[in-house]
């Protein structure tokens, strides 16, 4: 039975290496295609891993208004900005259509690194010698860099730029807890609108794991090599998986209470029923073990009063990594049986901060046609992954209900249950 204080799903969102804009998203998702590619945005030559999940048909000179605010804008940022603009757009909410004070953003986001060339100048200035001299370091930033630098690398600007541009006066909040951050941010503003502190919440999530800074940063060990053919590279709960693919991409969503969609006309696309976050916080030393994702299910579960037999699928985090898709495995198997699950990570690979809203948009628009996305690349089951894989074909006929679920290797795990309308 609906109630008017349901949390109703009522705009989407997606800009990704499989499509921009969730009808193209979709179709691509369904279809099997892969969006991994190898790198042409920059030159990776001098990587070890020299493919990911790229978005080549994103123009943000065509996406982002004021064009001047580019300046000041991350490839995170822009990537974030047009989603939730694409989000907004499906939910037909311009300005003054909404209240604007009841009107708010809530994104997640990862460490947005530094542009090589914004710093290059700073680094030669401060050289003598061929060798970096720490002493003239102050100088050379203060000569060098533009006074407005840091803004394009601050995690809380994309939701700053959003509220700016929509006129949400509302509350706004960012999230930066890396993998969980976009379920995260979409657990926040349902619960915003659930405290009546909003009667509209774009929640999303965006990330950006293809920055040269980012690569170099950050270690290989767990990512694919499977440079031979990059396109199944992303194995989630494969046998064959040998680590995951950095990818790019963002997505968001409309929230609304019931009663204020349907005062407005608006189209209901799904439900937000429940969603619940726990952590293990020995993770780091010990390994994740995948308890916290046990109890996140447990409990979305136990809020949305559902038992195994009424989820339609589970939407997992399925990175890709040896280890992170057995504790995952086990979680689900442990508290939902054979459930369905799909992967979709398997199709475009890891966006960081922006995988989970993406992929909990996967969800919704299986929802809506009534199947779940097949998990690209998965061929041998691993009998350390006992899940029950959706591969091969879309799903169809199982109940109109879905949880999603994002970990991370710090021991957070987020899990949102989602209904059909």
């Amino acid at each position: 039975m609906h109630s008017p204080h349901d949390i109703v799903i009522t705009g989407l969102g997606v800009v990704s290496p499989i499509g921009i804009g969730h009808q193209l998203f979709w179709k691509t998702l369904v279809s099997g295609e892969s969006g991994i590619r190898p790198l042409t945005l920059f030159d990776a030559s001098g990587l070890s891993v020299r493919f990911g999940g790229q978005i080549d048909d994103f123009d943000a000179k065509l996406r982002v208004r004021p064009r001047k605010s580019l300046k000041v804008m991350s490839r995170d940022i822009q990537l974030g900005f047009t989603a939730a603009d694409l989000a907004l757009a499906d939910a037909c909410i311009t300005p003054g259509t909404v209240i604007a004070e009841r009107f708010g953003v809530v994104f997640g986001s990862d460490m947005i690194y530094a542009d090589l060339e914004d710093l290059e100048g700073t680094y030669r200035h401060a050289s003598r010698g061929g060798s970096f001299d720490y002493s003239l370091w102050a100088e050379a930033i203060q000569q060098e860099v533009h006074p407005l630098w840091l803004l394009k690398h601050l995690p809380n600007m994309t939701a700053s730029h959003v509220a700016i541009a929509h006129e949400a006066r509302g509350p706004n909040n960012s999230i930066v807890l890396s993998d969980v951050s976009g379920l995260l941010a979409v657990a926040e503003a349902a619960s915003m609108i659930r405290r009546g502190w909003a009667d509209v919440m774009l929640a999303g999530g965006t990330g950006c794991r293809l920055h040269p800074t980012a690569m170099v940063a950050r270690s290989t060990t767990q990512l694919s090599h499977r440079a031979g053919d990059c396109r199944a590279a992303s194995r989630p709960f494969d046998r064959d998986r040998d680590g995951f693919v950095n990818s790019e991409g963002a997505g968001a969503v409309v929230l609304e209470s019931r009663e204020h969609a349907e005062h407005r006309g608006a189209p209901i696309l799904g439900r937000i029923v429940a969603t619940a976050a726990r952590c293990e916080p020995g993770a780091r030393r010990e390994g994740l073990k995948g308890a916290s994702l046990r109890q996140a299910l447990r409990e979305v579960c136990r809020q949305a009063g559902l038992v195994a037999a009424d989820v339609g699928h589970v939407n997992a985090h399925g990175l890709g990594t040896v280890d992170m898709d057995r504790a995952e495995a086990a979680a689900i198997v442990a508290e939902l049986g054979g459930v369905p699950v799909t992967a979709p990570k398997g199709s475009f690979g890891h966006l960081g901060a922006g995988g989970g809203v993406v992929e909990m948009i996967a969800s919704v628009m299986g929802l809506t046609a009534g199947l779940v996305p097949p998990t690209r690349n998965y061929e041998t089951p691993d009998p350390h992954c006992p899940v029950n894989v959706v591969h091969g074909q879309p799903l169809a006929g199982r109940p109109a209900t879905a949880v999603t679920v994002n970990l991370c290797t710090t021991g957070q795990a987020v899990a949102v249950a989602l209904a059909a309308e």
